[in-house]
């Protein structure tokens, strides 16, 4: 019995490894769940388990340790990117520069703290960028440190080992910091999405044609007087419903069904001259069948392969089959379905039309919806092979003698950003099921956190006990928590920016995976994941170089 449990627990293999590391992962599951003052760690936890793990001699091959711990890490960063590169660029384009501004913000006030407390504290310059590497979990940064320090001569094991002593604190720091601002400052309306949607999000509504500049004309020639972009889903007129085409005539007294975008409401009000307001119609519980028995209003699944990466106007829906498609459903966005808006496979068509064109066009898009469930996983390791190939491009920036190098995480989110996005122009299908994407991401979150653990805990409690242990501990956690704080508040209040975002904002400028899983575990929506994959590549980058930058012009 006793060999049985030697050889499971503490003789190093490959066995002794994946039960180490899933002894870890679920205790640290089944810990997170447990609320203290209302609050719980959900995953975080795992972290903790593995320092405790670690102290109390748990230990597994260094080699297996460090494959599990990188495979972890790019697992979660990947499936990250591609779950938000749909809407990534389209939420860029709002206020994608606003939210780096917000990073580098951070990322400056936290340098700029690390270089005034050297005189303060007494820290050297070089064990100094080592602290900061720690307090904002950044190890790519660490060896830019490194490899600097060594070509200008100077020893650094002072680095490594402020790293090592201020990065637990730096993981939970940033947690504490979220919660702190949660507790004391924000606002119940601050956890409402602020602006920042997709330029695509679609709103519904009714408007009565009463402008007598649009008697007669068809909707192409409308579509052409101006900028705004809207689909005409439907047309009453008298006791007909007609299902529109670029050649319908508009008369007046017409009453419409519009999808547009909500910020091009008022135009078109001014347009088509008056909006009925007799109901919502964006409520999601609406019976769109109900409003006329000869009309059909379906939604279908695109599950046909060779329509991804299709253009919607190449193919002639409303010629062919006599059908408008109003919006498109891509996750938990609604896209008005433009002739532009290019196709991703898994994408859910709405569809306006007479019963047996709706029937027909139904066959034609594939709504195979059980094929849905069959998970893609080519694309998955292709794009880690490309991230990983992008992470480990040096490039050689003016002035800094060491090139700089996105990383096993930089590298992958990017390219999942970039797949999630384009990869269906070159017909790669992208789509995986909401449920599948989270657990992969967590499964990858929870082993790059029980890896961590087991490393920081095996020498963290005799590394706090030396003498400058302790000061170095808490000085990392100024390093963390100030800047977090400072710039949190300021972009709460100053930026009117929601809380949501910033929780994003504050955990990719930090490279912190672990704050934003307990992020998106208490805030409701995506935005901190959007805003968390906006910042961090930029983030990341600037990080490596600052570090270089302030060793090489204040040694």
């Amino acid at each position: 019995m006793t060999d049985w449990i030697n050889s499971l627990l503490f003789e190093p293999s490959a066995t002794q490894t994946v039960v180490v590391l899933s002894m870890v992962c679920a205790l640290g599951l089944a810990a997170g769940k447990i609320r203290v003052f209302g609050i719980s760690l959900g995953v975080a936890f795992v972290f903790f388990i593995g320092i405790l793990a670690g102290h109390l001699g748990l230990t597994v091959d260094s080699r297996m340790l460090d494959y599990a711990q990188n495979f972890g890490l790019i697992l979660f960063v990947y499936c990250l990117g591609l779950s938000v590169g749909p809407g990534f660029f389209g939420s860029f384009a709002h206020e994608g520069l606003s939210l780096n501004m917000w990073s580098m913000a951070l990322i400056l006030l936290g340098t700029l703290m690390a270089v005034a407390l050297c005189p303060l504290t007494g820290i050297t310059l070089p064990d100094m960028a080592g602290l900061l590497c720690g307090a904002t979990t950044n190890t790519p940064a660490l060896g830019a440190v490194q490899q600097t320090l060594t070509q200008m001569g100077i020893a650094h094991d002072g680095a490594a080992l402020g790293c090592a002593v201020t990065y637990p604190l730096g993981v939970v720091g940033v947690i504490l910091a979220i919660l702190a601002l949660r507790k004391l400052v924000v606002k119940p309306s601050d956890l409402l999405r602020r602006g920042g949607s997709n330029e695509n999000e679609t709103f519904i509504a009714r408007f009565n044609v009463v402008n007598p500049a649009l008697q007669n004309k068809n909707l192409a020639e409308i579509a052409a007087m101006t900028h705004l972009r809207f689909i005409i889903s439907r047309i009453w007129r008298n006791n007909e419903v007609i299902v529109p085409k670029s050649a319908t005539q508009l008369q007046m007294n017409d009453r419409l069904m519009v999808v547009t975008k909500r910020d091009e409401v008022d135009a078109l009000e001014i347009l088509f001259g008056q909006r009925l307001q007799e109901e919502d119609w964006n409520r999601d519980e609406i019976d769109w069948n109900a409003l006329d028995a000869k009309m059909e209003s379906k939604v279908v699944v695109l599950t046909r392969p060779m329509l991804n990466g299709k253009l919607l106007g190449s193919l002639h829906l409303r010629q062919t089959y006599r059908v408008n498609i109003s919006r498109i459903t891509r996750g938990d966005i609604k896209l008005l379905a433009t002739p532009d808006l290019r196709l991703q496979y898994g994408d859910r068509l709405h569809i306006v039309g007479d019963p047996k064109a709706v029937e027909a066009i139904e066959g034609f898009f594939g709504n195979a919806v059980q094929s849905l469930n069959e998970p893609n996983l080519a694309a998955i390791f292709i794009g880690i092979i490309l991230g990983l190939a992008l992470g480990a491009v040096p490039v050689n920036l003016p002035g800094m003698s060491v090139p700089v190098k996105m990383g096993i995480a930089g590298g992958p989110i990017i390219v999942g950003i970039l797949i999630g996005a384009f990869g269906p122009r070159f017909h790669l299908i992208t789509y995986t099921t909401r449920s599948a994407s989270l657990m992969l991401r967590k499964l990858g979150l929870s082993l790059y956190l029980a890896c961590l653990g087991l490393d920081s805990g095996a020498h963290f409690f005799e590394t706090i006990i030396r003498p400058e242990g302790l000061l170095w501990v808490g000085v990392g956690g100024l390093l963390t928590v100030i800047p977090v704080l400072i710039v949190g508040f300021a972009a709460l209040r100053i930026g009117k920016i929601d809380f949501g975002t910033i929780c994003g904002i504050l955990c990719g400028a930090m490279a912190n995976p672990m704050a934003l899983a307990y992020a998106n575990s208490t805030i409701d929506g995506d935005a901190p994941s959007v805003s968390y994959a906006t910042v961090y590549p930029l983030g990341m980058f600037i990080r490596v170089i600052i570090v270089q930058v302030m060793l090489m012009f204040l040694l």
